[in-house]
C-alpha cells in the first residue's frame, strides 16, 4: 500500500485498536509483534524510521558486560539471550565480533561491584585482569546453553603485542570475547517494518508522521509533508517516542517525566593504520576518566565512541568539539603512536538514549533495563498510554514480546506466536553455511557476476534477489559517481523501502554518508534516480538535493567539494 492509500484508508476508517507512536527500534518491534497476532495496529513517526536515538547506536549487539558491575544480572542474561537470536534471526545484519580488552594491571576493582551495588561507590574506576576475568567467565557461563559465539581467553603481554604492535606497552594481558555489531542497524528496522506489513494487511506504518494534539477519545495526527490532518480513535496507545517520551504525552495532554536521557555521540574516522592496529577486533577500553570507550573497524572505516552525558532536550543533541576532542584523546590510551586527528574524520553523529529519568550520581549508574510507564484511561483520556521506557538494541524483541503481552491483555487478544524464531526480512534462508552454493546457484541463474550477486547479498540478505529482478527489468548501469550501486537499484530502494526524502537512502537506507564516500555530484545523481523512481520534478529533485547537503553538514559534519 502507498503511503497516500494508506493515509486515506485512516481517513475512511479512524478507528485503530492501537496506535504506536514512535518508529524507532522499540516501536518498530511492538509494531511487528503485534501484526503477527493479527491486531490492527497504525505505527507513526515523527521523521523517517530508525532516525533518533536508535540511529545513533555504536552499531553493537551485546550483552553489557559493564552492566554486571552495576548488579543487573538479568538484563545481562536476557541481553545474551536475544544477541543469539538476532546472530540467528537476522544473520544478513548480524556479525558475530570479536572483542579485545586492554588490561593495564591486575587487581584494581576488585570492590567496585558490591561498593556500586551498595550505593557506596559514584565514580568510575578502574578494572584489572581479575574482575575482568571474573566478568567474563559470568558472561560465558550466562550462554552456557545457547553458547553460538567462542568463550573468552586471557592472552599475555607479549602474545598482545605480537599480534597488535601499536597497543599500548604499559598493558599487562588483553582479554579477548565475542559479542556482535551490525553494519546496518537501520536496515534491520526497516525490515521489521516491511515485514509486519506483509504479515498483516491491518499493519501500516507511516513516517514523517507526527501527533499534534488530542481529545479524550482521538489523536490527531499530521502529515509533515503535506500538513494535512487526520484524526485516529485508538483503544491502546503505546508511546514509543524514545527520549521524547514526554514531549508526546504533553501532545496527548497527559503529561509525564518519564525520561531522564543522556547524549552519546561518535565519529567516523577514515584512517587505514588505525584500522589495521585492530587487526579486525574491536577494541572496548577504559578512557583516563573511567568511562568505557570503543574502537569498531566498521566496514572500511573505524568507528569511535561515545560519549554519556546528560540531556534536558533530544533536539539540541548534536556531537560538540568537545565531545571529539576527547574521543580523539581515548585513542591514545590504547594505540598512543598513532595519531587521529580531525582531518580524518568524515562522519559524526550524536543520539540521546532514552533512559528513565534519575538520581544517580553518574549517568553509567542508570539502568539500561527497560520498563513500561502506563497511564491509565481517565479524565483526560479514553485510551491508555505505555510508555516504552528504556531499553537497548539488543533486547528490543524482548521488551516488544513483554509490550504485546501487554496489549494483547488489554484488548482480550489471545497470542498467535512469539517473535523468538522468525527470521527479519533477508535473513530467511540466508546462506550462513552455504554461501558459495548460493551464489553459484543465482550467479547461473541471474547471469550476475559472483562478485555483484555478493554485494548484493552482503546489503540486502536474501532480498537480494528481488533487488536483481527488479534491476532486470529494465536497462541498468552502474552510477557515474558510485559504480559500486546502480541507477535501478536505488530506484528499488527508492520504490519499496517507504524512502521519503532523499537523506533517507543516504543516511538510513545505506551507509554512503556514515563512510564518507559522497560527493556533491554523487548526492546529485542518488537525488535523479530516487526522483525517477518517486516521480519528483526537476525542482523537487534540486530542493532535495540542497536540503540533503545542508543536513549532512549540519548535523553529521559532512562536508564535500
Amino acid at each position: 500500500m502507498t503511503r497516500q492509500a494508506t493515509l486515506s484508508a485512516i481517513r475512511a476508517q479512524s478507528d485503530v485498536p492501537v496506535l504506536v507512536i514512535g518508529g524507532g527500534i522499540n516501536g518498530v518491534g511492538v509494531f511487528r509483534d503485534l501484526a503477527l497476532q493479527g491486531v490492527d495496529v497504525l505505527l507513526v513517526e515523527m521523521n523517517d524510521f530508525i532516525s533518533g536515538g536508535s540511529a545513533a547506536s555504536s552499531h553493537m549487539v551485546h550483552g553489557g558486560l559493564r552492566y554486571l558491575e552495576n548488579g543487573e544480572f538479568r538484563l545481562v542474561r536476557e541481553a545474551l539471550a536475544e544477541r543469539n537470536r538476532l546472530l540467528q534471526n537476522a544473520p544478513h545484519y548480524v556479525k558475530p565480533l570479536p572483542t579485545t580488552i586492554p588490561i593495564f594491571n591486575y587487581s584494581s576493582g576488585l570492590l567496585n561491584a558490591p561498593l556500586k551495588f551498595l550505593g557506596l561507590l559514584d565514580a568510575p574506576s578502574q578494572r584489572g585482569a581479575l574482575v575482568i576475568k571474573a566478568g567474563l567467565t559470568m558472561y560465558d557461563l550466562f550462554t552456557a546453553r545457547q553458547q553460538t559465539l567462542p568463550r573468552h581467553r586471557l592472552h599475555s603481554r607479549e602474545s598482545s603485542l605480537a599480534r597488535r604492535p601499536a597497543l599500548n606497552p604499559d598493558i599487562v594481558h588483553t582479554a579477548q570475547y565475542y559479542d556482535a555489531w551490525m553494519p546496518y542497524p537501520e536496515r534491520i528496522g526497516l525490515e521489521l517494518v516491511l515485514d509486519a506489513e506483509a504479515d498483516h494487511p491491518g499493519a501500516r506504518a507511516l513516517n514523517y508522521v507526527r501527533v499534534v494534539g488530542a481529545t479524550a477519545q482521538a489523536v490527531e495526527l499530521e502529515d509533515r509533508l503535506t500538513g494535512e490532518r487526520v484524526t485516529v480513535r485508538p483503544e491502546v496507545v503505546v508511546n514509543a517516542a524514545g527520549p521524547w517520551i514526554d514531549h508526546a504525552n504533553d501532545a496527548l495532554n497527559r503529561g509525564s517525566h518519564f525520561i531522564g536521557g543522556t547524549k552519546g555521540s561518535h565519529i567516523v574516522v577514515d584512517h587505514p593504520a588505525l584500522l589495521a592496529a585492530c587487526a579486525g577486533d574491536e577494541l572496548f577500553f577504559e578512557n583516563s576518566d573511567g568511562r568505557i570507550t570503543l574502537i569498531l573497524p566498521f566496514m572500511d572505516r573505524v568507528l569511535i565512541g561515545t560519549t554519556d552525558i546528560p540531556i534536558d532536550d533530544p533536539d539540541d543533541a548534536h556531537c560538540t568539539e568537545a565531545e571529539v576532542d576527547y574521543m580523539l584523546e581515548a585513542v591514545r590510551v590504547v594505540f598512543p603512536d598513532i595519531r587521529v586527528g580531525r582531518e580524518h574524520i568524515v562522519f559524526r553523529y550524536s543520539g540521546v538514549r532514552p533512559l528513565p529519568a534519575s538520581t544517580a550520581a553518574t549517568p553509567g549508574q542508570i539502568s539500561r533495563d527497560h520498563s513500561i510507564r502506563t497511564i491509565e484511561a481517565g479524565v483526560r483520556g479514553d485510551y491508555p498510554i505505555l510508555s516504552l521506557v528504556g531499553g537497548k538494541w539488543t533486547t528490543f524483541r524482548a521488551f516488544a514480546e513483554k509490550v504485546t503481552d501487554d496489549v494483547l491483555h488489554r484488548l482480550d487478544v489471545a497470542r498467535r506466536g512469539h517473535t523468538a524464531q522468525i527470521p527479519i526480512g533477508g535473513g530467511a534462508d540466508y546462506p550462513v553455511r552455504g554461501r558459495d552454493g548460493w551464489l553459484a546457484k543465482y550467479q547461473v541463474e541471474t547471469g550476475y557476476s559472483r562478485q555483484r550477486l555478493e554485494t548484493l547479498l552482503e546489503r540486502y540478505g536474501t532480498r537480494a534477489l528481488e533487488v536483481v529482478a527488479f534491476c532486470g527489468m529494465e536497462d541498468d548501469a552502474p552510477l557515474d559517481s558510485l559504480p559500486d550501486y546502480t541507477r535501478r537499484e536505488i530506484m528499488f530502494i527508492a520504490a519499496h523501502e517507504k524512502v521519503v526524502r532523499l537523506e533517507d537512502i543516504l543516511l538510513r537506507r545505506t551507509a554512503l554518508a556514515m563512510r564518507g564516500v559522497l560527493s556533491r555530484a554523487g548526492v546529485a545523481e542518488l537525488a535523479t534516480w530516487t526522483g525517477a523512481a518517486l516521480g519528483w520534478s526537476e525542482d523537487v529533485i534540486a530542493e532535495q538535493t540542497a536540503n540533503a547537503l545542508d543536513v549532512l553538514a549540519s548535523l553529521y559534519g559532512v562536508q564535500m567539494d
